[in-house]
This record gives structure tokens, C-alpha cells and sequence, in this order.
């Protein structure tokens, strides 16, 4: 059999099994559906649109692994399946919205990417009176797309050496330690970690008095840092209706997004009781620094521009401190939900609430993104701080000599030439890719530059929000869709294995 055939063969065959293992998990908003049958659009039409493309999914599963043999898989064949997986999960994600709403096949599958991918772009409106059921499905794709598609798969069909190859095609591609020595080892903690902190977080909006279906889709979609909400004005909603603990449930979201944006190594350590994770690595010390840095800036921007400081001599102190008190919550949940690449909000990045300072660094929050080994997306707080440290070094060798010896080390150990040659190649494809999704935008929409590479800022950082509103991006081009889509999956996936389905050489 030639080398190309059996490859192709090996990839089509593990499809078969990932999407064999979908289509139970298509079952699972029937629990909703049960649940609300005869409410808010329950019934018939929304088994259908579960149940069909459950059978779908499980069909063509066993068709692909009966047709197709498996075998070895390398690195370059696991990038390929890694992509590919992404892609035909999505295109089977996306039948329940085109059943159960009725919605084209192309907002559809955009909409299943951007869940899968944890992005959270959406082009639906009418969240608050969509079928539960639904909802649920969105909040549970970037439930699942938080850790990875193709991680769960391994845990559920573990598969010896051709694992770590898959694993490691869709995780991040730097060093970020393991908490166990072997890989199902690994991916159980992970997942338990990560179901845990779920079930933790449920609980606790719900005891906020958060209804309880909107506290499991919010703690799905928080740990996740996808930011799904199931209602169309986000986290706001809970103000705009009253609702007695809406500070407690930002500052708890808030908490979650965190607790998602970190590498999920500290979580482990920090189980095992060493507090020594929380700031001694550099990754870890960037990140809380990124944090209270931009949070301080944006608040004192704003403080600034509304004449805060002035209004609050002619107040009492209780006023004056709530005032504080909003600022803070209101900036910290706004550079959290976008550092980690989430998308809540509160406030929306385009109100009158941010100056023009806060929205330059919402597109580099944007770029930089979560922790190496989080849920987040964006470029990883450790490269920026490789990249940091690079232009250090070549600042020093400057000052003394270019022939002089200078290591570049993180946390006490010497970083490779191979990774750093590594990393600045991911930085250049980021920057070309921004751009080229920005250029496309702006010519096939009527978008501004702003809002053109804001737009493309947020499909390949993984996060929600930007320039362009939910209506806007509903009748933008379709060209513009597609550019999106691949964005979306070029991030989530870091780039190689997307440019490795256009490689030739690859398939052979």
C-alpha cells in the first residue's frame, strides 16, 4: 500500500471513531429536551434535530472505520487528522441549529466552529427564547473544545503511541510540564481537574441564585473561556433585570475565566498544596502582571474621561467607593474575559464605558491570550515573554558584542534555539494572518480598518467580541464567514496542522 493511501486510510479510520463517540454526545440535550417538553420550543422538532444528526454522525462513523484500516500515524499525518477532525465534527455540530432553528447551513457551521473552538463569535440573536436544548449544545461544544475534541477522544478510546502524536497536534506546541509521567495518566487529571472545577462552579452561581440551567451553561462556558451565554445581552443581563447578586456573579465568572486561563498544571500543584505554583514560574508572574496592569490602565482611562475623580468630591464616601468598586469590576471582568480570550461581557468592548486607549489594548489582549496548558486561546503569555526576553538578548549582545554568549533561560532552564526559531516563525504567520483576514474584511464588507482587523483579531484569537456587531456579522460575506472559520480553527489548532491540509507533500 503506498505511504500516502495508508495514511489517508489511518486518518479517515480514527474520523470514524471520533465521530462514532459524537454521536452520543448529539444525545445528551435530549436530558433538555425532556426536561422543558412543551416550553420554551421543546418537542418534536428539537428531538429531531438531535436525533438526526446523531444517527448521521454514528452512520458515517461506522461506514469510515469498516472502509478504512488503521495504522501508524506520524507527526505530520496526526496535524492532518487533528484538522480534519475539527472540521467534520463542526460540519455535523452544526445540523442541530439547522434543524431545530431552521438557520442556513453556513451561519450553522460557523456557529459550530466558534463553539468547538471556544471562540464565541456568534451569528444568532434571539438567545432568550431559543430551545434549551440548543443552548445547551452550544454551551457544551466549547465545554468540550476547552481541553480539546481530539483529547476527549483519547481518554475515551485510548490508543498507545499513535495517542501522543494526536495529542500532541492539537495541544500547544511549548513545554508545559505534565502532572503525570504517561499520557492517559495525564489526560485524567486534566479532565477530572477540569470537571471538578465545573461542577464547582455550577454550584456556586447557583447558590448566587442564578437560575440553574443559566449556572450550568455559564460554568461550561466560563471554565471553557468560550463565552456562550444563553442570553443575547451576555452578563449584563443579570443587571438590566435586577437580579439581587449580579456584582457576586461577576466577580465569580470572573474567578472562573482565571481559573480557565491558567495553565492547568498550577491547578494540579495547587492541589498537592504547593502554593509555589501561583508565582514562581515566569508565565504565571507575567500573567498576574498582565492582569492588574491592564485592569489599573483601562479604570484610570476611564476615571479620566468621565470626570470621576470630580464628581466624587461632591459625593459621600459610600457613593464614592460604589463608584470605585463598579470601575474595578466592571474594567478586571473586561480584561479577564478578553485576556482569556472569553468574551462576556458586562460591558460591551465598543461602549461609550471604554476610551480609545482601552480599545487598542482589547485587540492586544486579544493577541496575547491565556497561559500555555489553559483553556484559553491567543498567542500564550509564555511566548509573549519569550519574545520579551529574545529582544533582551539581542539588546545586550548590541551593547557588548554580537559574537557574545548569552542563553536565553525560563525558569531556570535554557530555551532551545530550534523553539525560540519556533516561536518568532508562529508570531510572523499570527501577524500575516491578521492581516490577510483583515484585508479580506475590509474588501468584501463595509467595515472600517478598525472593525475589519478587529474582526479577524477575534476569529484567530479565539475570542468573541469585536467592532463588528452580532447583526453586522449575520449579513456579512459569506467570504468573510469562511475566512473567519478558518481563522477560528488556525488559532484554536496554533497554525501548522490547518497550513499542513494545504501541503501536498503532506498527503503523499
Amino acid at each position: 500500500m503506498r505511504k500516502g493511501f495508508q495514511r489517508t486510510a489511518t486518518i479517515l479510520h480514527l474520523i470514524g471513531n471520533l465521530l462514532q463517540i459524537l454521536s452520543f454526545l448529539l444525545l445528551l440535550p435530549l436530558v433538555l429536551v425532556c426536561v422543558y417538553w412543551g416550553r420554551m420550543g421543546e418537542g418534536l422538532g428539537t428531538i429531531a434535530a438531535f436525533v438526526i444528526p446523531a444517527a448521521v454522525s454514528f452512520s458515517l462513523g461506522i461506514v469510515l472505520t469498516a472502509k478504512f484500516e488503521g495504522g501508524k500515524l506520524g507527526t505530520q499525518g496526526s496535524m492532518l487528522m487533528c484538522a480534519l477532525g475539527w472540521l467534520c465534527v463542526s460540519a455535523i455540530g452544526a445540523l442541530p441549529y439547522v434543524i431545530g432553528l431552521g438557520s442556513g447551513y453556513l451561519n450553522a457551521y460557523f456557529e459550530a466552529m466558534s463553539g468547538f473552538t471556544t471562540t464565541g463569535i456568534t451569528v444568532f440573536t434571539g438567545l432568550d427564547n431559543m430551545p434549551r436544548s440548543i443552548l445547551f449544545w452550544r454551551a457544551f461544544t466549547q465545554w468540550l473544545g476547552g481541553l480539546g475534541i481530539l483529547s476527549f477522544f483519547l481518554i475515551v478510546t485510548f490508543r498507545g503511541a499513535i495517542a501522543h502524536h494526536i495529542y500532541g497536534a492539537e495541544s500547544h506546541k511549548i513545554s508545559s510540564g505534565r502532572p503525570a509521567p504517561g499520557l492517559f495518566s495525564t489526560l485524567r487529571i486534566l479532565w477530572g481537574i477540569y470537571a471538578v472545577f465545573t461542577v464547582l462552579g455550577v454550584a456556586v452561581l447557583a447558590i448566587e441564585k442564578m437560575p440553574i440551567f443559566d449556572s450550568l451553561c455559564h460554568a461550561l462556558t466560563a471554565l471553557s473561556t468560550g463565552g456562550f451565554s444563553p442570553h443575547d445581552s451576555s452578563i449584563e443581563f443579570y443587571r438590566l433585570s435586577g437580579h439581587p447578586n449580579y456584582r457576586l456573579i461577576e466577580y465569580t465568572l470572573t474567578f472562573l475565566m482565571i481559573l480557565g486561563g491558567m495553565n492547568f498544571l498550577v491547578h494540579y500543584r495547587l492541589m498537592r498544596r504547593d502554593f509555589r505554583a501561583l508565582w514562581d514560574t515566569l508565565e504565571i508572574r507575567y500573567w498576574w502582571r498582565i492582569i492588574a496592569l491592564f485592569t489599573l490602565i483601562i479604570a484610570i482611562e476611564h476615571v479620566w474621561r468621565s470626570g470621576g475623580l470630580a464628581e466624587a468630591r461632591g459625593k459621600g464616601l459610600h457613593a464614592a467607593l460604589a463608584g470605585i468598586e463598579q470601575t474595578f469590576r466592571y474594567c478586571m471582568f473586561q480584561v479577564v474575559s478578553i485576556l482569556t480570550t472569553t468574551g462576556f461581557s458586562t460591558k460591551g468592548i465598543a461602549s461609550d464605558f471604554f476610551g480609545g486607549v482601552a480599545r487598542q489594548l482589547f485587540l492586544a489582549m486579544m493577541v496575547i491570550g491565556g497561559c500555555v496548558g489553559s483553556t484559553s486561546g491567543g498567542f500564550k503569555v509564555l511566548r509573549i515573554a519569550i519574545l520579551n526576553r529574545l529582544v533582551h538578548r539581542e539588546l545586550f549582545k548590541a551593547r557588548v558584542s554580537s559574537r557574545a554568549s548569552a542563553d536565553l533561560v525560563v525558569d531556570g532552564k535554557i530555551v532551545q534555539e530550534q523553539e525560540i526559531q519556533r516561536v518568532a516563525g508562529l508570531f510572523f504567520a499570527w501577524v500575516f494572518l491578521l492581516l490577510l483576514g483583515g484585508c479580506i474584511t475590509a474588501a468584501l464588507s463595509p467595515h472600517g480598518t478598525a472593525e475589519s482587523l478587529s474582526g479577524m483579531f477575534s476569529a484567530l484569537g479565539n475570542i468573541g467580541p469585536c467592532y463588528i456587531s452580532v447583526k453586522d456579522m449575520i449579513a456579512i460575506h459569506p467570504g468573510v464567514k469562511l475566512t473567519y472559520i478558518i481563522g477560528m480553527l488556525a488559532g484554536r489548532l496554533e497554525i501548522l496542522p490547518v497550513l499542513m491540509l494545504f501541503s501536498r507533500k503532506a498527503w503523499r
